[in-house]
């Protein structure tokens, strides 16, 4: 592979992201690694039944690629993928793309000050600079059960959904109660014959506001000005969802409100009810949206059990009550490892330091993108820049214009590469713990994937989106280390 100046990594909404205004800026000597065979990152990985999205599909997309062909509020998967797909077409992606070539690797040179790239087909390669579009949300977690290895039975997690396996008629139990879940959970019930539903922790759910794009709405979005205005009026409107999240947990009463009353509207059981009233200030955990998933649970072919998991045998899951449930399949909706999918892989910065020596204390960057001893290296959606609240998409493009400044400080300046100083990295970071630490997320009375095995909080923004923009509108030169800078 020839050496580009740019190698981005993953083809989901952040690859695509960098790939396109690093065109629109004239550069294009650039490649997209991709690991599968085909791009769309998250929505071309999760195909199971029901899947679509939980932010209204006016703000999950770029702003500068505004869709007037939604066909609902909340797109469906093959939606997402498509406008994806439409998007690298439009601006001319597929010659940068290589698919099937997983990035192994990343080592970088000190005395040339470049990046070594190793793939896993034995190819290694240099570039100038690295931008990590990877996500978080492509590493399926399972759950550490005694015996899972042992069920003979048809067994996948929802983010590798078995679409050759028939659930028609089946006994089948789900394990895990998150985002994905609530999602297929409905559908699933429909076909088992019956289906058992085992929860650890129950999420607070709130109403789902999704209506389709038609008449009236379809025509106002297809005028000019029409989807950024709606766009616009999406944005607002969920950004004041983050006064709760960002200001003080006790805030939150409204939402909670909001979501109890969900409840008891759709379900009339009072067993069941309590079984599915969570004991944590709402948003500890990601706020969850369905008008079907109370429904689902209510099914007399249904059934949700509260008891931990303590065994899986061939042919069935025990509870820790010791009941043996007989299933003939296990689907497990038990999300994705998501603080440890930076820290597994094999970076290597300056003077040989790796990054999991550099995070040994929790894995940590300036603005979820740079990282001190690793110059060069850009992650999208990196730490702490995930959100409870509102479309990602936001700021994966307060990100990617951050990263086109930084491109631009190095041409101006001739450096060969700049490296964020230790200490502009530390004070933001001591600042950002400070402020997570009094808010929902670790006050809130629960344990969630947004924390580390230390309790922090290595997963969200603290504050509302259009701070993070304009605190990356610009860089500043006085944080970094510009290497080999001519004067």
């Amino acid at each position: 592979m020839p050496s580009p100046g740019v190698t981005i990594i993953g083809s989901g909404f952040a690859g695509l992201c960098m790939a396109i205004k690093l065109k629109e800026a004239g550069y294009h000597d650039f490649v997209i690694l991709e690991k599968a065979d085909e791009l769309g990152g998250t929505w071309r990985d999760n195909t199971y039944p029901g899947c679509a999205c939980d932010v209204p599909s006016p703000l999950y997309s770029f702003s500068f690629e505004l869709n007037p062909g939604w066909s609902r509020l909340f797109s469906p998967q093959e939606e997402i993928w498509d406008y994806l797909r439409a998007c690298a077409r439009k601006y001319g992606l597929e010659p940068h793309l290589r698919f099937g070539t997983e990035v192994c690797g990343l080592e970088y040179d000190d005395e040339r000050a470049l990046w070594r790239v190793s793939t896993g087909d034995g190819q290694t390669f240099e570039t100038h600079a690295v931008v990590s579009g990877i996500g978080a949300l492509h590493v399926p977690s399972l759950p550490e059960i005694p015996g899972r290895e042992r069920f003979t039975g048809t067994a996948f997690h929802s983010a590798r959904w078995d679409h050759s396996a028939d659930l028609n008629g089946k006994r089948v139990a789900v394990v895990g109660t998150g985002a994905s879940a609530i999602q297929f959970v409905p559908v699933v019930a429909e076909q088992a014959s019956r289906l058992t539903v085992f929860q650890r922790t129950p999420p607070w759910i709130q109403p789902r506001p999704d209506l389709p794009i038609d008449g009236r709405l379809k025509r106002a979005m297809e005028t000019p000005g029409g989807a950024r205005l709606l766009r616009d009026a999406v944005y607002w409107l969920l950004e004041t969802r983050a006064v709760g999240f960002t200001i003080d947990p006790r805030l939150m009463k409204v939402h909670r409100a909001m979501a109890e009353r969900h409840l008891a509207r759709q379900v009339p059981d009072p067993g069941l009810r309590a079984k599915l009233t969570p004991d944590y200030t709402i948003g500890c955990k990601r706020i969850l949206q369905s008008d079907d998933y109370y429904p689902a649970l209510t099914r007399d072919n249904v059934e949700l059990v509260t008891d931990g998991i303590t065994e899986i045998t061939e042919r069935s899951v025990v509870d820790a009550a010791g009941r043996e449930h007989e299933v003939d399949a296990i689907v497990y909706g038990t999300g994705f490892q998501v603080v440890d999918s930076l820290d597994a892989q094999r970076i290597v910065g300056r003077n040989g330091v790796k990054i999991q020596d550099a995070w040994r204390d929790g894995i940590e960057a300036y603005y979820g993108i740079t990282v001190a001893g690793f110059p060069n290296l850009f992650f999208l959606l990196g730490p702490n820049t995930g959100l409870g609240h509102t479309s990602v998409v936001f700021m994966i493009e307060s990100q990617v214009r951050y990263v086109m400044d930084c491109l631009r400080l190095l041409s101006k300046t001739r450096a060969k590469a700049l490296d964020v100083r230790p200490s502009a990295q530390r004070a933001f970071n001591d600042r950002l713990q400070r402020r997570l630490d009094r808010l929902v997320w670790s006050a809130g009375g629960c344990t969630s994937w947004y924390l580390d095995e230390h309790g922090r909080n290595r997963t969200l923004w603290p504050g509302f989106t259009f701070e993070y923009w304009a605190r990356t509108r610009k860089v500043n030169p006085a944080a970094y280390e510009l290497i080999g800078a001519q004067a």
